[in-house]
């Protein structure tokens, strides 16, 4: 008899956006999409490969429109918003059971004064390369997400951006 084990990694992200007050004025909550590093990341730190893929280092925000790939142009940001380099949040990585699932959680944070636009944030990648004030190219990208609803960013609000990445198995 022949078993098959119906594996992979499922994404979901929920961004909000606060006001100073902390009243959240904006709220995205959706799928995201594992770029095929991504997958070379879950897979090499599993299996103990000699040189893994490098760790994760943390976020990056965007104004592009383009579809999330596994590879190609949808696979990093596309239009990068200046300043929006941001390390994970102090106690993340996270990692759970989710029913029979493993969970991994991400968050980064941007404060007041942090990534001020006055256009849509509608991008956000986890990146594993250094956090610079600069785009991170597919080749650094672990995870990609278009967010719809967000909106811009004021000096005075405050984006937070959590991901789970579910692994799943039989």
């Amino acid at each position: 008899m022949h078993h098959t084990s119906p594996t992979g990694i499922r994404g979901h992200v929920i961004a909000e956006l606060t006001d100073p007050n902390g009243l959240i004025i904006a709220r995205f909550e959706g799928h995201n999409l594992v770029t095929q590093v991504g997958d070379q990341y879950y897979g090499d730190r599993a299996s103990g490969i000699a040189s893994p893929t490098a760790q994760v280092t943390g976020m990056k925000l965007g104004t592009g429109s383009t579809a999330p790939s596994k590879t190609g142009a949808g696979a990093a940001l596309v239009t990068y918003l200046t300043d929006s380099q941001q390390a994970l949040a102090a106690t993340y990585p996270q990692s759970s059971l989710n029913g029979s699932s493993r969970r991994i959680t991400w968050r980064a944070v941007w404060a007041a004064g942090k990534a001020t636009t006055a256009s849509p944030i509608t991008e956000c990648v986890i990146v594993n390369d250094t956090l610079t004030d600069a785009t991170s190219l597919a080749a650094a990208t672990i995870s990609r997400v278009l967010l719809t609803g967000i909106g811009s960013k004021g000096s005075g609000d405050t984006l937070t951006v959590t991901w789970s990445h579910d692994l799943l198995g039989a």
